[in-house]
């Protein structure tokens, strides 16, 4: 049995959020469609100042809007928020991100390599010590 607030709390789904921003994926999935600004206004019924915004970073959409653009971009509503999940494919690779982007891959890259040295140092030195000891 269990007790409200007791480790009955729904598991988010496993994976790294992109690190992006909002206006940064709505860019990059348009990007991978080859839309335009007004492309996707248009689409969506809206000025294209107002994806523009979003775009930008200068404003949100509101729910509504959100969901529909998730839908116009051909991504899921979560990756389009929080960047969880599937992200559109580059039809070109890596080439044609943003520089900010490539670069954020990378460090996470050198970050996961890093993880994997300091692991194998770790045993390594426990190694040493049970040697020392032994």
């Amino acid at each position: 049995m269990t007790f409200p607030g007791e480790n009955n709390t729904i598991p988010f789904p496993s994976g790294r959020a992109d690190g992006d921003t909002l206006g940064g994926r709505i860019w990059r999935a348009r990007d991978a469609l080859a839309l335009s600004l007004e492309g996707v206004a248009s689409r969506l019924g809206l000025p294209e100042d107002t994806v523009s915004g979003w775009e930008r970073d200068h404003a949100e959409p509101d729910t509504k809007a959100m969901f529909m653009l998730a839908g116009v971009l051909s991504v899921s509503p979560s990756w389009l928020i929080a960047g969880i999940g599937e992200a559109p494919a580059d039809p070109s690779g890596d080439e044609h991100l943003h520089p900010l982007l490539r670069q954020l891959n990378e460090v996470h890259r050198l970050h996961d390599q890093t993880g994997k040295a300091i692991a194998a140092l770790e045993a390594e030195i426990a190694n040493l010590i049970k040697k020392d000891q032994g």
